[in-house]
């Protein structure tokens, strides 16, 4: 009779922003799991200002680790995942920070409690979704290439992520953007750009912003991209062009009434069907958008700021990350 072959034992890694971890508490609740889990001591790294994720990842995918855990806030997930795509290796999120734009798509803010959150990584089911990609060209030509989780945006949005202050937004979370919106708007005017998605013909648009989304989801129940799914293969594109007085109080109806509260329920669909389009919210979807804009433009990547840019290329890279789900969430 032949032996069964024995399972290899498996080894975690944790890449942790220290400025936003309790590292003694996650250390200890960890090493409880790994052990239950029958898995290797868990290898642990700390992100620097000199690296953001993507390299330790690399150092701890050669040292043998299968899953990687993600802890911190949006920026670190989005530098692990950068370093994770297309090697096949599992991401688990352990979300510190304030949007924790992923967890929010994946329906994993629930899990509050860190001994949960860890005990999913280490028996969840794997998920595969897709990456949003982004080559960004500067007005001195320089370009560099980025992956993007949930939203990348040019305009307004932009604007507001570059303006918020840190502090305030340590002090009250999310809260923190209503400020940097008031301090945006003296500067809100519309983006002079030419927009291609998926080889169109480029042509001429003034918008106030342009957001490029894997997933539709924001903070405070917003759904921004409400058609949005994240392994579609699929972006999803969506353009602001508030027009005349009422311009944003259309603007406001479309993103927090009608998706926000109409399409939750089969009447409320049907009350949408029958509306009239908001021509001030134009939504398209596409696997490549090309856009050039006439004066560079702040641009950010799941909400963090990235600079200036004179020019983007957007795609998507299908089923490109793993990551690890309570098993039957998909």
């Amino acid at each position: 009779m032949a032996t069964p072959k024995r399972k290899p034992v498996q080894r975690a890694a944790v890449i942790y922003n220290p400025l936003k971890v309790d590292i003694l508490a996650l250390e200890t609740v960890v090493a409880s799991a790994a052990k239950e889990a029958g898995w290797h001591r868990t290898l642990w790294f700390p992100t620097t200002i000199e690296d953001a994720g993507q390299l330790l990842v690399a150092e701890a995918v050669k040292q043998g680790a299968t899953l990687v855990m993600a802890a911190g806030g949006d920026g670190t997930v989005r530098a692990v995942a950068e370093g994770l795509r297309g090697t096949g290796v599992t991401m688990a999120l352990l979300p510190s920070g304030t949007g924790n734009l992923l967890a929010r798509n994946l329906d994993l803010v629930h899990f509050s409690n860190l001994a949960e959150t860890v005990d999913l990584a280490f028996n969840g089911v794997d998920r595969k979704i897709d990456l949003g990609l982004a080559s960004i060209v500067r007005e001195n030509g320089d370009s560099e290439e980025h992956v993007f989780l949930v939203m990348a945006g040019l305009g307004l949005d932009a604007k507001m992520i570059a303006k918020t202050n840190t502090k305030l937004k340590k002090a009250v979370g999310w809260l923190a953007y209503v400020d940097a919106i008031g301090r945006s708007l003296p500067e809100l005017k519309p983006v002079k750009l030419r927009v291609s998605i998926d080889g169109e013909v480029p042509r001429a648009v003034n918008v106030h912003t342009i957001i490029i989304g894997n997933c539709g989801k924001l903070p405070g129940g917003i759904l921004l991209l409400p058609d949005a799914q994240p392994d579609d293969g699929i972006l999803d594109f969506v353009a602001l062009r508030p027009r005349g007085p009422f311009g944003w109080v259309n603007v406001w109806n479309k993103l927090a009434w009608e998706n926000g509260v109409l399409r939750k329920s089969a009447l409320g669909r049907r009350i949408i069907d029958l509306s009239r389009d908001v021509k001030d919210v134009t939504y398209r979807k596409g696997r490549d958008l090309r856009l050039t804009v006439e004066n560079p433009e702040e641009f950010q990547l799941d909400g963090d700021e990235f600079g200036m840019a004179k020019s983007v290329h957007a795609w998507v890279d299908p089923g490109a990350l793993t990551v690890r789900v309570p098993a039957g969430s998909f």
